[in-house]
């Protein structure tokens, strides 16, 4: 008999929770075959069976285990079932492993494919083979199409229903929170009473980024396969201006401050189980399409929880665009340890006044919240009225100063 343990899965992270059991109790399961599914405080991860054999639950879904704790026994010496070939080794899922785990990040982000070209995720594909519900019942929510465990789950409580249509009803609902969800809401609570928080304002004008958007954008995605966005104009911008305000880019750590002479950009990004802020490392070295790619890179692990927990860690500095939702203004959290955040707006069109005279324009408002305690005023209106100025002139994006006072070295 053989103990399949919860692994170890990253630094700091003492339990984790059981989320799902891809395979049954008692189900004779391949070497590497993934058998369950479970979440800590900022990942999921899946856990392999490592031997073939019957396996044997020793835990529920919704159980809180610690590192080390027995999850799983496989009994090595069971029979094969009749009928049932022994699964090549050449075919055997290779068994990604980070120091003593046996687990790989990211369990819901696994495609399954299903007939009609569906997908789900390995939770909600379990629960269609043993509830023997027709996948095209069920309505995706997910990424690309993707069935999601609640999608499945509405199916089931709704039968004949379509999602979205509610009936008259005043039941209640209790789900236990997520680990990602509760290391979230501690880590905003920590952020408003461990740091001096004040948020800045200013506005910018996106009509030069939009323009340059409208005439390139056709010419960038044919040369570097990816689309030319809004963020990384914005990052870039923050990347000089956080070189000309090194405070902004520090940490308070204990009675010193840490200043960085490199720039991680983390970019807030909404996924399916909660707020996560994947990073852009070294973004001063970075150009317009690198930030581009690993936007949409780090975007779409997001979305399928398919993050390490190496790409969420560090960051000096963060960006969050809430008017992806039609957010017109805000006031970003901290996102500790570090001492600012940049929070970006929806774009609408407004009159403002230009040399006298009322025009329309493109309108975004830009939000600094930021650490008292190590950043002054003048530190963080300077910073924002940098960004503000950057991106209002994109050319100097290219040096991070004017190009004509650059010429004359000015």
């Amino acid at each position: 008999m053989i103990d399949i343990k919860v692994p170890t899965v990253g630094e700091s992270i003492n339990e984790v929770t059981l989320i799902a059991w891809i395979k049954k109790d008692g189900e004779y399961v391949e070497r590497d075959e993934v058998i369950a599914e479970l979440e800590s405080e900022k990942a999921t991860f899946e856990v392999n069976a490592e031997q073939a054999g019957v396996l044997i639950h020793k835990a529920n879904v919704e159980d809180t285990l610690a590192i080390g704790d027995v999850l799983a026994q496989i009994d090595e010496t069971a029979e094969r079932p009749a009928g049932a070939p022994e699964k090549p080794a050449e075919e055997a899922k290779p068994q990604k492993q980070e120091t003593e785990t046996k687990a790989e990040p990211a369990a819901a982000a696994t495609s399954v494919e299903k007939p009609g070209d569906m997908k789900a995720t390995p939770v909600a594909a379990a629960i269609i083979a043993d509830k023997k519900i027709d996948p095209k019942s069920v309505t995706p929510s997910g990424y690309s199409g993707k069935i999601l465990k609640n999608d499945v789950l509405d199916a089931l409580s709704n039968p004949g229903r379509k999602p979205g249509i509610e009936l008259f009803s005043r039941e209640d609902r209790r789900e236990k929170m997520s680990n990602l969800r509760k290391t979230v809401s501690r880590r905003l609570v920590e952020a408003k009473n461990s740091t001096a928080m004040l948020t800045t304002f200013n506005e910018v004008d996106m009509s030069a980024i939009m323009e340059i958007r409208s005439k390139y954008k056709d010419k960038f995605k044919e040369t570097h396969n990816v689309g030319l966005g809004f963020m990384s104009f914005f990052t870039k911008a923050c990347t000089y201006a956080l070189l000309e305000w090194p405070a902004v880019n520090a940490y308070i750590d204990g009675t010193d401050i840490l200043y960085h002479d490199y720039v991680d950009i983390s970019i807030a990004v909404s996924a399916p189980k909660g707020l996560v802020v994947p990073v852009i490392r070294n973004t001063e070295s970075l150009g317009m399409a690198d930030i581009e790619r690993k936007v949409l890179e780090l975007a779409k692990k997001a979305r399928e929880n398919k993050l390490t927990l190496e790409e969420m860690q560090g960051g000096t500095f963060t960006i969050t665009n809430g008017g992806v939702f039609g957010s017109l203004l805000s006031t970003p959290i901290i996102n500790i340890p570090q001492s600012a955040i940049l929070g970006m707006h929806k774009i609408e069109e407004r009159p403002i006044a230009v040399n006298g005279q009322v025009v329309i324009k493109p309108m975004m408002y830009v939000a600094l919240s930021y650490d008292h305690r190590i950043i002054d005023g003048r530190e963080s209106v300077g910073f924002l009225v940098r960004v503000k100025e950057l991106l209002e002139n994109p050319q100097q994006l290219l040096f991070g100063k004017d190009p004509v006072q650059s010429l004359l070295e000015l």
